[in-house]
């Protein structure tokens, strides 16, 4: 048998079913002598009315077609292994890797759990506004961007009577994606804050913080967040990756939020 390229099985079938009596097959398969014998046998019985040569062709379509990937390549690719195994090998590799992929991104679509938005929403229902803020603060720290953190912070800062810090985190919450300004002028908790002038200017400005709320510097910078990325934009700026210009440009976009 001839060693070329490696022999697929169905491009073998496909021969053997459409240029059987011809012998096609066989010399796709390195079987020159019984692909000659094809011919001469297909010339010697043109005339007869079952074609001797065609039937054995059908013949040998059926037998490849049920015959194992296996034996087929033991029998027409013997001298191709080492590329048949590294052909398998691909194979699986391809398939590990496909698998891999699917399972990292179901675990990128698995929603991180959050322990300390459940425990806050738990002491702010016992009147625990205080723990509950500092739950929600460290939630924060996890899911910077949670609208329902920022919005029970700002409820709970409205009961501690902190109009800075309540207007910023309703502020948060809404860039974040919260639209229901029904709730925001009914909800019993944001009362204290409804009746602050910065408020009205909140409201009219289609609730929004513009640069004319009076939103304090020292109250915002209590506020862990915020303070973590000041240091950032601080180290940045002491390494020399910031010029001071754009550091005070930066920070005062934190401060705006």
């Amino acid at each position: 048998m001839a060693r070329g390229r490696v022999k697929n099985k169905f491009v073998a079938i496909l021969l053997a079913a459409i240029g059987g009596s011809f012998g096609l097959h066989r010399f796709y398969l390195g079987e020159t002598g019984a692909g000659i014998f094809y011919i001469m046998l297909n010339l010697f019985t043109v005339g007869f009315r079952f074609p001797i040569a065609t039937m054995l062709g059908i013949f040998d379509a059926f037998r490849l077609l049920m015959m194992p990937p296996r034996q087929f390549d033991r029998l027409y690719n013997s001298g191709h292994e080492d590329g048949l195994q590294r052909r398998r090998k691909t194979g699986r590799n391809q398939k590990d890797l496909y698998t891999e992929r699917k399972r990292q991104s179901n675990r990128k679509n698995v929603k991180r759990v959050n322990p300390y938005k459940n425990t806050g929403v738990n002491k702010y229902k016992e009147y625990d506004i205080e723990g509950a803020i500092q739950d929600f603060e460290k939630g924060l720290k996890i899911e910077p961007n949670d609208v329902s953190l920022h919005f029970n912070l700002a409820c709970g800062y409205s009961m501690q009577e902190e109009k800075e810090k309540s207007l910023y985190h309703l502020n948060q919450a809404i860039l974040n994606g919260y639209k229901d300004y029904k709730k925001i002028k009914s909800h019993d908790d944001l009362a204290f804050l409804r009746v602050q002038p910065e408020f009205e200017k909140f409201e009219a400005n289609g609730f929004k913080i513009d640069g004319k709320i009076n939103v304090k510097e020292n109250n915002l910078l209590e506020d862990d967040l915020l303070l973590s990325q000041l240091n950032k934009l601080a180290e940045l700026r002491n390494k020399g990756l910031l010029s001071e210009e754009e550091f005070s440009r930066e920070k005062n976009k934190l401060m705006r939020r």
